[in-house]
C-alpha cells in the first residue's frame, strides 16, 4: 500500500484536518513530519492512504483547513511532490 504526506506548518491546522478527515470516514494519523522535510517549513503532516488523497485535498479545501504540500512517500525513503 502506499502512503501520502500532506503537510502542515504547525500542530493546530494538522489536527483540524485529522478531525475533518476522520469524521468523514478516513484513516490518517498527526505526525511529525521527517527532519530532512522540516527544513520547507512542514514541522507536521498527516499521513493517508496515496488511493484516498484527493478526496481528503478535496475535503480540506471545502472545510477552509490550509496544508501546505502533498507527497508520495516512495521506495527507499523517497518522496515525489504530487501537484493538487
Amino acid at each position: 500500500m502506499k502512503f501520502c504526506l500532506i503537510t502542515f506548518r504547525s500542530v493546530t491546522p494538522a489536527q483540524r484536518a485529522e478531525s475533518v478527515l476522520h469524521r468523514a470516514g478516513f484513516e490518517c494519523n498527526v505526525q511529525r513530519t521527517p527532519r530532512w522535510m522540516e527544513e520547507q517549513g512542514c514541522g507536521y503532516s498527516l499521513r493517508v492512504k496515496f488511493p484516498d488523497v484527493m478526496r481528503c485535498v478535496e475535503l480540506l479545501h471545502r472545510n477552509a483547513v490550509s496544508f501546505r504540500k502533498v507527497y508520495l512517500l516512495k521506495e527507499k525513503g523517497t518522496v515525489e511532490e504530487l501537484a493538487v
